[in-house]
């Protein structure tokens, strides 16, 4: 695949302390990765090293191929960050517009733009009554503006409601299949779970944990809970047949080790005709957070 951007032993030093220590990873064309990492681990001096705002101390950052900060990865790099400010006087359309004409781009897309991100009912109305999910539609708009190879997001879904989310990562799983590159930096670890490709887990500067959700599930080793449903008037006897579980409502739960699961779910459909369903509930992605920043002392 196409690297859109890699970084080689990344190092950042704020005088005696150390923001980042020798990062390794790369993003590809049409790649979602999704940056975590608590507050102070480093994610917030990643970007900025990325989008070419600060320098680094030690080892090698190429966007696009180039130098951060460079005519070309700022031509190619599109930015939203947390919280975004524009002018409350212009209007959405009039906002786009300025954007449009400082990038030499044709004014005339605003109103597509605004569509694309789902403001072009409020595109004549003026900022300053948007919303704080409507203003992160803005600014998401004036980030999709000359077709961006690589999308830096710092927490892109603040202030939107579910609805918005959902039509927002709809948007994302399109961008990444036109060959954009997106690294996303999120808190909303259920949001993430299901619409990144990669993950990367900062945690006081250093990269603990990077790969797909599955592999990140393999190496974490955490248990699996198997919730068993029994037949009305059953689960007593569920439970005795299933050493080790507990009885929590209506069903039968058992932690399991993850290489232990088929054996379990062998030993669950020996019971027979006192089951009515089993349903097995890997580690979340909260889950393995949790187990590698613990992991490394946070």
């Amino acid at each position: 695949m196409n690297v859109t951007l890699k970084l080689t032993s990344l190092t950042k030093r704020y005088g005696a302390a150390t923001a980042l220590s020798g990062v390794s990873f790369s993003v590809s064309a049409g790649e979602r990765v999704a940056l975590l990492g608590h507050n102070g681990a480093g994610k917030s001096t990643l970007m900025k090293i990325v989008l070419g705002l600060i320098p680094f101390d030690g080892g090698e950052v190429s966007v696009l191929g180039v130098t951060p900060g460079s005519a070309v990865a700022r031509t190619g790099v599109a930015y939203l960050p947390e919280n975004v400010a524009f002018h409350p006087a212009l209007t959405g359309e009039e906002q786009i517009r300025l954007f449009l004409s400082l990038r030499g781009e044709n004014p005339g897309q605003a109103r597509a733009l605004l569509e694309r991100v789902g403001l072009h009912e409020a595109a004549g109305r003026r900022i300053g009554s948007y919303s704080k999910g409507m203003r992160q539609r803005v600014g998401l708009a004036q980030a999709l503006i000359g077709h961006p190879r690589l999308l830096v997001l710092d927490e892109p879904t603040s202030g939107l409601d579910p609805v918005s989310r959902r039509d927002f990562y709809a948007l994302l799983d399109g961008l990444a299949a036109e060959g954009a590159a997106i690294l996303l930096s999120s808190h909303a670890l259920t949001e993430v779970e299901a619409r990144t490709d990669r993950i990367v887990i900062l945690s006081g500067g250093h990269l603990v944990a990077t790969g797909a959700l599955e592999t990140l599930r393999r190496q974490a080793g955490l248990p699996v809970v198997l919730l068993v449903t029994p037949v009305s008037g059953q689960a007593m006897a569920v439970a005795a047949g299933l050493p080790g579980s507990r009885i929590a409502g209506d069903k039968v739960v058992l932690t399991v080790p993850p290489d232990d699961k088929l054996s379990e779910l062998a030993r669950i459909t020996a019971l027979g005709t006192i089951i009515a369903d089993v349903d097995l509930v890997p580690p979340s992605l909260e889950d393995i957070y949790s187990h590698f920043s613990r992991r490394d002392g946070q």
